[in-house]
C-alpha cells in the first residue's frame, strides 16, 4: 500500500468529520438531555471511523482541505515572529468586533479581483471563517420554523448551523449547470402557498460543495431576481471563488446586487484554514444588526491572525500562490477524472469541476453509499456519503471526493481501491 505521504494526516479535516457525522442518525439513551435547538442537529456514532481512518497507508479523498505545503512557511513564521516582536501588545490583545481596517480595505481588494467593484470597509465584517457568518445570518434572520433554501446537495457546516436555529431547511434541485431557476420558482411558490415564512437562499454559487458545479453566469442574476421578487435574501458563500481553473472567476452574485445579496468570503481556501478568518459583505440597510451578532459570537476577531493575514496579502506574492494552486489542483482534479473514467464501471456517473476541490460521484439507484465507506476503509480509502450534505434521511446514491490535498498517484491509487467496491455494490444492486 502507497504511504500516500501528502494525503495522510493524523486526523480528519473539521469539516470531513462533520459530514461523516451526519451520514446515519444514531439514537442515544441522553438523547432526552439535549435542548430541543441541539437535538435538531444530526448525529451519529462514526468515531470508530475517525480512528480507521488515521491509520497509515490509507488514502484520504475525504478531507476539502487546501494543499498547504507549497506556501512560504519559514518566512511566514518570521512574519509571525515580527508581528509579535514588534506589535504584541496589539497582536495579542482584545481588538474590535469588525475587524482591524486595514484588513477591511485589503477584502475590498481581493473582492475587486472577483468581480466586486467598489465594496466599503465599512460594509464588511471580518469572522471567524465564514461559518461563523453562517451562523450569524441564522441567528439574525430566521426564527424557529423557517425557512431556508439551499442547492441540493449542499455543505455539511451550514446543514448543521441552519438546523441548530431550529428552521426548515427545504432543498432546490440542481442540473449541470447549477441550481435551476425554474425549480427555485415553484418550490417558492408552494412554499408561499402553504403560508411559509422563506428568509434566506444559501448558495454557493463557484464549484458547490460537495458537487463541484458552478452556477452559470446566465443564472445567476436571474436566482437573484427570483429571490427580490419574493423578499428573500441570497447568503452568497463563495469560498472557492478564486480557485477557477482557467483563472477567470465568475462574477459573484453581490456584484451587481449589494442590496439583496449577503457575500460571504474566506481566506481558509485562497491562504490557510488555521488563521480562521473570513468575512462578511453585507448590504448597508443590514449591517448594524448583523456585525452586533457576529460581536456576540466572538466579542472579536483575532487581532493576531488579521495582522498575520495582513501581512501576507500586503507583503507576499498572493496572486502568484493562487496561480500556482490553480494549476496544481487543475492536475489533481485532472488525476481523479482520468483515474474515474478508467476505474469505474458503466452506470457510474461524476460531474467535472472547473475549479474548487470536489468530484460528485453518483451510483446506480438503489445503492446506498454510506455501508460502503467502511468497506471503502478495510480496502484503504476513504470518502464522504451523500447522506452527509442533505437534510433529508434518505439514503444516498451519492458520494463526495477530494482531489485538493491528494498528490495525483495517491488519487489514482484511491480510485483504484475504491472501483472493485463500487463494482460490487452495483453488481450486487442489480441481483
Amino acid at each position: 500500500m502507497t504511504s500516500s505521504s501528502e494525503a495522510s494526516a493524523d486526523f480528519l479535516p473539521a469539516e470531513t468529520e462533520a459530514a461523516l457525522e451526519r451520514a446515519v442518525d444514531s439514537a442515544n439513551r441522553h438523547d432526552a438531555l439535549f435542548s430541543l435547538r441541539a437535538a435538531n442537529i444530526k448525529q451519529s456514532a462514526v468515531r470508530d471511523v475517525f480512528d480507521i481512518s488515521i491509520r497509515p497507508g490509507l488514502v484520504s479523498l475525504a478531507g476539502g482541505s487546501p494543499y498547504l505545503k507549497s506556501l512560504p512557511l519559514e518566512d511566514l513564521g518570521r512574519t509571525a515572529q515580527k508581528i509579535i516582536a514588534e506589535h504584541g501588545l496589539e497582536a495579542l490583545q482584545y481588538g474590535g468586533g469588525q475587524g482591524m481596517e486595514e484588513l477591511r480595505r485589503l477584502v475590498c481588494d481581493v473582492m475587486a479581483a472577483e468581480g466586486i467593484e467598489g465594496a466599503s470597509p465599512d460594509d464588511i465584517v471580518i469572522t471567524t471563517g465564514s461559518q461563523s457568518a453562517q451562523d450569524v445570518a441564522a441567528k439574525v434572520f430566521c426564527n424557529p420554523g423557517d425557512v431556508i433554501l439551499c442547492e441540493d446537495p449542499t455543505y455539511v457546516g451550514a446543514l448543521n448551523t441552519f438546523e441548530a436555529y431550529e428552521v426548515d431547511v427545504v432543498t432546490v434541485p440542481m442540473d449541470d449547470d447549477g441550481l435551476i431557476p425554474e425549480e427555485l420558482e415553484r418550490i417558492i411558490g408552494e412554499l408561499e402557498a402553504q403560508g411559509r415564512s422563506i428568509k434566506l437562499l444559501y448558495t454557493i454559487p463557484s464549484f458547490n460543495n460537495p458537487s463541484g458545479i458552478t452556477l452559470t453566469a446566465d443564472r445567476r442574476q436571474r436566482v437573484v431576481d427570483i429571490c427580490r421578487d419574493h423578499t428573500i435574501l441570497v447568503l452568497e458563500d463563495n469560498p472557492y471563488g478564486m480557485l477557477r481553473f482557467d483563472g477567470e472567476p465568475l462574477k459573484p452574485m453581490r456584484a451587481d446586487n449589494p442590496d439583496d445579496v449577503i457575500y460571504l468570503g474566506s481566506f481558509s481556501k485562497i491562504f490557510a484554514p488555521g488563521v480562521r478568518l473570513g468575512w462578511a459583505l453585507v448590504p448597508k440597510h443590514l449591517y448594524r444588526r448583523f456585525y452586533l451578532a457576529c460581536e456576540a459570537v466572538v466579542l472579536c476577531p483575532s487581532p493576531l491572525t488579521q495582522m498575520l493575514v495582513t501581512a501576507y496579502l500586503t507583503e507576499y506574492d498572493w496572486r502568484g500562490h493562487l496561480h500556482a494552486m490553480r494549476s496544481l489542483y487543475r492536475e489533481r482534479c485532472n488525476a481523479m477524472l482520468g483515474a474515474l473514467a478508467e476505474e469505474l464501471p458503466d452506470g457510474v456517473h461524476w460531474t467535472t469541476p472547473d475549479g474548487g476541490f470536489f468530484v460528485w460521484v453518483t451510483l446506480p439507484e438503489g445503492i446506498d453509499t454510506y455501508p460502503l465507506l467502511y468497506k471503502a476503509i478495510d480496502a484503504g480509502v476513504v470518502f464522504i456519503p451523500g447522506a452527509a450534505f442533505t437534510p433529508s434521511d434518505d439514503p444516498s446514491n451519492k458520494l463526495r471526493l477530494a482531489f485538493s490535498a491528494v498528490a495525483p498517484e495517491d488519487i489514482v491509487e484511491g480510485v483504484q481501491r475504491l472501483a472493485p467496491i463500487l463494482r460490487t455494490a452495483i453488481e450486487e444492486n442489480r441481483a
